[in-house]
């Protein structure tokens, strides 16, 4: 537990970690502080961001979008390494997740599975977003793993953390994937701050030796949706009383509306409530969801327009 450091501080510390850092305009001041507190914080959060293109990821991140306003992290890695300062303060990056994750940040041990999303995040956590398209295809490079590896070890060190302070959006909030793909190796991430803590500044993991003939790379492991379920849930929730949770695939659809745009994070809580019918009517609606219109767009979800959720957004249905 640490109160967060000056932002001028935290840009200092990166360039002293040998790390190209890039100042967004008024970043220092740039926040979401009226929207709650900011710190006590734990830890450094890592996310990858869904695009391409190192412009356009950080003006995303800085900005926001449509029903997620900025900054969406406190900086952005970019593939070249280079780390792109768009905020400080509190960030629309890291939202509810388990409280047992929580206490094993504190007590720098390997998280538990993240199965609850109960506490604020964003409060809490230092949150980089690294330019990756997610899909586990898109390759992470040395250079932007590297800077990874140095970010995390700047901000430990400051506050006398060790490297399992460190960890993924995916460690955090249920139904998350990120960061993934070739190069992203978290287990190395965290023997490379630790030996960098402890004094050493060890190099870059060597890449594997280059195959005669290039292989497949293995099916990315998604969550699975029943859509029998789902239902149920959708036409049951809004009428029990507080917020139980059915379902628990109801999180992996409620993440994968906020990631739309359609749902703010404080409500992907797993209960399938009438602000969730709301966004998923949206979804319907849209031309992503399948343009549809009237009884077709209540809210219920329906096989197709499902499916497509689930393509775009990383899941799989079964009926």
């Amino acid at each position: 537990m640490a109160p967060p450091m000056p932002a001028a501080t935290f840009a200092a510390l990166f360039r002293a970690e040998g790390i190209t850092v890039l100042e967004v305009d008024d970043w220092g001041t740039h926040n979401r502080n009226t929207k709650g507190p900011w710190g006590p914080v734990h830890g450094v959060m890592i996310h990858h961001t869904v695009t391409k293109g190192t412009a356009a990821t950080v003006r995303m991140c800085q900005n926001g979008y449509s029903g997620l306003p900025g900054p969406l992290c406190h900086g952005v890695i970019a593939k070249d390494g280079t780390v792109h300062l768009v905020g400080y303060g509190r960030a629309n990056h890291a939202g509810l997740g388990d409280p047992d994750v929580l206490r094993a940040v504190i007590n720098e041990v390997k998280p538990p599975v993240d199965d609850e999303a109960t506490v604020d995040g964003n409060r809490h956590f230092y949150g980089f977003e690294c330019e990756n398209l997610g899909d586990n295809v898109d390759p992470w490079p040395p250079e932007q793993v590297e800077a990874i590896v140095r970010v995390i070890t700047a901000i430990c060190r400051h506050h006398g953390w060790g490297a399992r302070s460190a960890l993924r959006h995916l460690d955090w909030q249920p139904g998350k994937i990120d960061p993934r793909g070739p190069g992203m190796d978290w287990d190395d991430i965290l023997t490379r701050v630790t030996a960098r803590l402890a004094g050493d500044k060890p190099e870059p993991k060597p890449a594997a030796p280059k195959p005669a003939a290039p292989k497949p790379l293995p099916k990315p492991q998604v969550p699975t949706v029943d859509l029998s379920q789902l239902v149920a849930a959708a036409k049951s929730n809004p009428a029990a009383k507080g917020t139980p949770v059915t379902y628990s695939g109801v999180k992996v659809v409620e993440a994968a509306l906020v990631d739309a745009g359609l749902l703010a994070k404080k409500y992907s809580d797993g209960h399938y409530g009438t602000t969730t019918v709301t966004a998923y009517a949206a979804w319907q609606r849209s031309k992503a969801g399948g343009s549809y219109r009237g009884k077709d767009a209540d809210g219920i979800p329906g096989r197709a327009s499902l499916e497509r959720l689930g393509k775009r957004y990383g899941f799989n249905v079964v009926a």
